[in-house]
């Protein structure tokens, strides 16, 4: 049995793994997979290698948002969010560094696995995820510091996840796939929009030029409702492409979607935040499952 010290540390890992944001991870994987298994090409081992190669990019990503964010002064004492683990002095900086790079390297390997499915171009996919997860917080450019995280974060939780799991799977990848992947990547930067506009005036103090910080939160609420309508409108228009009335499913979120948009705009504290990312993650959780519970009773 683990000692309390040992449970106390290994809950303090798993905060700092950021749970919440894990949907991001998952849901691309599912709906790629769900459109392999509407085209008869499911493959479940190939679908479970994508799924812990997603969620490792995701949780050394968000361990790397905790060393650099420390390390550059976006976190601090003043932070209104969620506690990170460097910043409170829960973890050190050279644990969480470890941590990140250790868990990246765990991604890599996992990925290489998907060679046999998709080719080796496939490392390339998997190196420029590694890279990334460093340079969105780390590096001399970092993308989150100069108004790119919500860039970063639909390519490669939308075009690149959606597609690579669908790939893999089915062997090729055409225009429908790629437009299912714009819902998930845009849901996912809600997710970020969010954050960012809780953290606003402590990222502009830190120099981090979020796209809320350049544009202001009036740019970041249009974006936010314009991602909510563009992921339900594309369920609804392959259904009538397809003509496939399962695929409608993902629009009964729609007056869960009003509710996040009624929210954001008369946002009152830092902690109503809090909560709306993570309603937003599991919005896009429940979108991912319904989309592909569509696609699969689609498929039937």
């Amino acid at each position: 049995m683990s000692s309390p010290t040992g449970k106390l540390r290994a809950g303090i890992w798993l905060e700092a793994t950021r749970p919440k944001t894990l949907p991001a991870a998952v849901a691309p994987v599912l709906i790629g997979s769900a459109l392999a298994w509407h085209d008869h090409a499911f493959d479940w081992l190939a679908a479970t290698i994508c799924l812990a190669f997603a969620v490792l990019i995701q949780i050394g990503t968000n361990f790397a948002n905790d060393y650099y964010d420390f390390v550059k002064g976006a976190d601090t004492a003043k932070r209104v969010g969620p506690r990170r683990a460097v910043a409170a002095g829960l973890l050190s900086p050279a644990a969480m560094r470890r941590a990140m790079f250790l868990v990246l390297a765990a991604a890599f390997v996992v990925g290489l696995w998907l060679i046999a499915w998709g080719g080796p171009w496939l490392i390339l996919i998997g190196a420029v995820s590694v890279i990334c997860a460093i340079a969105y917080t780390g590096g001399p450019y970092p993308l989150g510091y100069n108004g790119l995280g919500d860039v970063f974060v639909f390519v490669f939780f939308g075009p690149v996840a959606v597609g690579a799991t669908y790939y893999v799977q089915a062997g090729d990848l055409g225009a429908s796939q790629l437009v299912w992947a714009i819902a998930p990547g845009l849901l996912a930067a809600n997710i970020l929009v969010a954050n960012n506009y809780r953290d606003v005036d402590t990222d502009r103090a830190a120099g981090k030029r979020t796209t809320v910080v350049r544009f202001g939160r009036g740019f970041a609420r249009m974006q936010f409702n314009a991602a909510l309508l563009i992921s339900l409108l594309i369920p609804a228009a392959f259904a009538w492409r397809w003509n496939e009335v399962w695929l409608l499913l993902p629009c009964v979120l729609t007056p869960m979607a009003w509710k996040l948009i009624n929210r954001l705009r008369q946002k009152k504290s830092p902690a109503e935040l809090i909560l709306l990312l993570g309603d937003s993650a599991k919005l896009l959780g429940l979108y991912a499952l319904l989309c592909a519970v569509g696609l699969i009773l689609a498929s039937a």
